[in-house]
C-alpha cells in the first residue's frame, strides 16, 4: 500500500518543496534519505539586493556632496582680511575712496535726478546705497566746521588737526600718513583724484606741509624729495601747473623748479594728455612708479568733460587704470595694496552752489564706486572698499522757499535735465564773449546770454530781463557770473544752498562690506575711519611718526607757519552777525 501511495506522497513532496511550505525534516522522513532545501534567496537574490543598495548608497552620497558642493559656491569665503582672532591675516588690499563734499543730500539729489533722467521707479537706488554702514562726524581742531586739510589728515593719520594742516598736528609736528607706513610695510601705493594731486586731500597722504597753499612744495614731497623718499608709486589727476617751472608756459610755480624732471630722475614714468593714458591700456601697460598729471589745474566737471572725452579721461577710466596697475604689480607679492581714490569736484560743486555740476560729479564717482566693487568681486586678493567724505559743502537741501508765502512742498530735478554745462563752465564762455567782442550792444550781448547760455547752455527758456542784467554785470560789486548762472537753475529746481563754504553735517560711511568694515559700523569719529585704514593694513604709523620728527626741518614743511592760538576757538560767537558780501572766485576748497 505504501508503494500504491507513494505517487501520491511524491506529489505532495512536489508541491512542498514549490511552495515551501515543508522543511528539510519532514521530507527526509517521507523519503527515507537526506536532502538539502533549495532557498529563493540564492546568491543571484543577494547580488541584486547588494547592487541595488551599492547604488542607493552611491546615490545618496552623489545628493550629499552635491548639497554641500552647492552650499559652499553659494556662501562666499572669508575675503574681509581679517582673522578670527580680530586681527588681520593674509594678503589684502585696500581701497579708500573720498566723495570730498558729498552729504546726504547730494545722494538724495542725484538719486531722484538719476531717476527722473532714466524714468526709473521710486525703489532704483544709486549703487552707494547699497553700501551705506555708518556715518562720521567731522569737526576738525580749530572749527566745528572742517576744511579737506584738517579732513583728510583725520584719514591719513587717524588724528585730529586744524583746518588747513596737511598731516601736520597743531604743534607743526608731521604725523606718518597710512600711505607712507603702507609703503614702508612692503605694500604699493596710489592716488587718484580729479582735482589737482596737490590738492589737499591727495597731498595729506604723501606731504606735510603747515599749510595746504603750498601746493609747490607738496609737489617736491610727492615725487619723494624729503626723509621718507618716494611713497607713491602712482599719481593720475590734475595738477600739472605746480610740476612745471615757472619759465614754462602753463606753469603756476613760484620757481624755476622742473619737478615733472625731478620725478623722472627718481624713476617715474610721466605722461600728460589723453592720447599717453590710452597707452596705458587701462593698467596693463603701466610702467611703475607713474605721474600722470592731464590738466594744468583740475579735470573739468563731469558735465562738461563728458564733451571732451578725448582731452581728459574720467573719474572711472583712471579707477580702473590705477588698480589693474596696481593689481598686476602685486600679483608675486605677499603684500597687496593701498589706494585712494577721490571723487573730487563734488566740492568743488557744492561750493558753486551748482545742482548740475553736482549731480554729474556724484553720478560720476558712483560709477566708479561700482568698479571698485567689480574689481574686489573678479581679484583674487581679499580687500576691502571703505569711502566717506571728508565733510559736506554748500548745505544743500533738495529743498526751497521762493516767496514769502506758505511753500509748496516740492523740488524739480526735471529742471535740471536739459543742462549741458556747469555754471562754471558758462561763465567762462560769457566772460570770453565778452572779451572778444569788447563794443557788443547791450542787446546783443543780452541775446547771447538768452540764446546761447541760458537756453542751449542750461536749458532755461523763461529767463527774467532781471536774470539777464545781473550776468551782464561788470561793476565790482557784482556776483561771479558762475554764482548767478547756479542760482538761476537752482531756482528753478527749487534747490536750496546755505553757504558757498563746507558745512558741519555728519558725513555718510561705505563699504563693500560691513563684515569688512564692521567697525565703522555706526556713528563714528573721522579719526576712527583713518584708524580703521591703518588696523586692515596692520602698519606702524609711530614709527613713520618718529621718522619724520628725527628729519626735523629736513621734512621742508612750506614757508607758510600757523597761528594756532588765532584761530582758537573760532566756533564762539564774537558778535560778527553781518558781513558785506564777499566775492570769493578764488576761494579755498
Amino acid at each position: 500500500m505504501a508503494k500504491d501511495q507513494e505517487p501520491l506522497l511524491a506529489e505532495e513532496r512536489q508541491s512542498s518543496e514549490q511552495s515551501s511550505e515543508r522543511n528539510v525534516e519532514e521530507d527526509a522522513l517521507l523519503t527515507g534519505q537526506q536532502k538539502q532545501q533549495k532557498s529563493k534567496y540564492g546568491w543571484p537574490f543577494w547580488r541584486e539586493v547588494g547592487l541595488f543598495s551599492w547604488a542607493v548608497i552611491a546615490t545618496a552620497l552623489v545628493i550629499v556632496l552635491g548639497v554641500l558642493y552647492q552650499h559652499q559656491q553659494s556662501v562666499p569665503p572669508n575675503r574681509s582680511g581679517w582673522g578670527k582672532n580680530g586681527k588681520p591675516t593674509g594678503k589684502r588690499n585696500m581701497i579708500f575712496m573720498v566723495s570730498d563734499g558729498m552729504g546726504p543730500t547730494s545722494l538724495s539729489l542725484t538719486r531722484s535726478f538719476r531717476q527722473t533722467e532714466s524714468g526709473l521707479p521710486v525703489g532704483d537706488v544709486l549703487v552707494m546705497d547699497q553700501h551705506l554702514i555708518g556715518s562720521s562726524r567731522t569737526r576738525s581742531t580749530s572749527s566745528l566746521i572742517t576744511d579737506s586739510a584738517a579732513g583728510a589728515t583725520a584719514f591719513s593719520c587717524g588724528m585730529k588737526s586744524y583746518n588747513g594742516a596737511i598731516s601736520v598736528l597743531p604743534d607743526h609736528s608731521p604725523c606718518g600718513t597710512v600711505l607712507e607706513a603702507a609703503k614702508k610695510a612692503g605694500y604699493m601705493t596710489g592716488l587718484v583724484v580729479t582735482t589737482r594731486i596737490t590738492d589737499a586731500t591727495p597731498a595729506c597722504f604723501a606731504a606735510h606741509v603747515n599749510q595746504r597753499s603750498e601746493e609747490d612744495r607738496i609737489a617736491e614731497q610727492m615725487v619723494g624729495d624729503y626723509p621718507l623718499g618716494r611713497v607713491v608709486d602712482l599719481m593720475l589727476g590734475g595738477g600739472r601747473c605746480h610740476f612745471l617751472p615757472n619759465t614754462t608756459q602753463g606753469s603756476c610755480r613760484a620757481d624755476d623748479k622742473d619737478v615733472t624732471k625731478l620725478a623722472q630722475d627718481k624713476g617715474f614714468s610721466y605722461v600728460d594728455d589723453r592720447k599717453s593714458f590710452d597707452g596705458l591700456n587701462m593698467g596693463s601697460a603701466v610702467k611703475l612708479p607713474l605721474l600722470g598729471l592731464f590738466a594744468a589745474t583740475d579735470i573739468p566737471y563731469e558735465v562738461d568733460r563728458r564733451q571732451l572725452n578725448d582731452v581728459f579721461p574720467s573719474l572711472d577710466e583712471m579707477a580702473q587704470t590705477a588698480l589693474r596697475a596696481l593689481s598686476d604689480a602685486t600679483k608675486d607679492s605677499d603684500k597687496g595694496f593701498f589706494l585712494m581714490i577721490e571723487g573730487s569736484r563734488i566740492d568743488h560743486a557744492g561750493h558753486g552752489n551748482d545742482p548740475v555740476a553736482q549731480v554729474h560729479e556724484v553720478l560720476a564717482y558712483d560709477k566708479a564706486f561700482a568698479s571698485v566693487l567689480d574689481f574686489l568681486d573678479k581679484d583674487p586678493t581679499q580687500g576691502v572698499l571703505v569711502g566717506t567724505s571728508d565733510h559736506e559743502t554748500g548745505g544743500l537741501a533738495t529743498a526751497r522757499q521762493l516767496h514769502q508765502d506758505y511753500p509748496i512742498y516740492h523740488w524739480f530735478p526735471d529742471a535740471l535735465l536739459n543742462a549741458t554745462h556747469s555754471a562754471a563752465n558758462l561763465a567762462v564762455q560769457l566772460h570770453y564773449h565778452i572779451s572778444i567782442h569788447p563794443n557788443i550792444v547791450q542787446d546783443s550781448l543780452a541775446n547771447y546770454i538768452r540764446a546761447v547760455l541760458l537756453e542751449q547752455g542750461l536749458g532755461v527758456y523763461d529767463a527774467t530781463d532781471a536774470e539777464i542784467s545781473s550776468l551782464m554785470d561788470t561793476s565790482p560789486t557784482a556776483l561771479p557770473a558762475s554764482y548767478i548762472f547756479a542760482d538761476i537753475i537752482s531756482r528753478r529746481a527749487q534747490v536750496g544752498w546755505s553757504t558757498h563754504g563746507h558745512s558741519a553735517v555728519d558725513v555718510n560711511i561705505y563699504a563693500s562690506s560691513a563684515k569688512a568694515a564692521r567697525k565703522l559700523v555706526g556713528n563714528h569719529e573721522n579719526t576712527e575711519v583713518g584708524e580703521f585704514i591703518r588696523a586692515y593694513l596692520d602698519v606702524d604709523l609711530e614709527a613713520v611718526t618718529e621718522e619724520l620728527k628725527a628729519a626735523g626741518d629736513a621734512v621742508g614743511m612750506g614757508k607758510e607757519v600757523v597761528d594756532i592760538d588765532a584761530i582758537a576757538e573760532v566756533d564762539h560767537y564774537q558778535g560778527d552777525f553781518k558781513r558785506g558780501l564777499e566775492c570769493d572766485c578764488g576761494v579755498v576748497h
